[in-house]
């Protein structure tokens, strides 16, 4: 593995941890009755760290994946992966979010980022 290879290796990891914890945080406390949301000191903080490992894994990803072409990965669902994976780090968070909804973006999120993990302990 080259070091762009280590180092979208090491972020994909990252954002399915980040993926796991907005699912945690929605199912086991947004949904508990007397559960106060503090944006500034959870959500924004959370948000940030989900964004800064994202605008960095979305290139190489996206790059990895033209290059490599692997099976049934294509840079259209890293583009969405990407988008999706800003948007649950945010609504995790909000008592109105549709639960089914949430948990098929939360699957989709990990579907692409443990297949891309896959290939890439694959390719060498």
């Amino acid at each position: 593995m080259n070091k762009l290879e280590q180092r979208l290796f090491e972020l994909t990891g990252q954002l399915l941890a980040f993926n796991e914890e907005a699912y945690g945080q929605f199912v086991d406390i947004t949904n508990a009755e007397d559960y106060e949301v503090d944006f500034y000191g959870e959500v924004k903080p959370f948000a940030d760290r989900v964004k800064k490992a994202a605008d960095e894994w979305e290139p190489l990803a996206r790059d990895w994946v033209m290059e490599n072409k692997p099976k049934y990965l294509y840079p259209i669902q890293i583009k969405n992966t990407f988008e999706n994976i800003e948007m649950t780090s945010v609504i995790a968070w909000q008592k109105d979010t549709k639960p089914k909804r949430f948990k098929e973006r939360i699957k989709s999120i990990e579907y692409v980022l443990a297949y891309l993990l896959e290939q890439l302990n694959g390719s060498h």
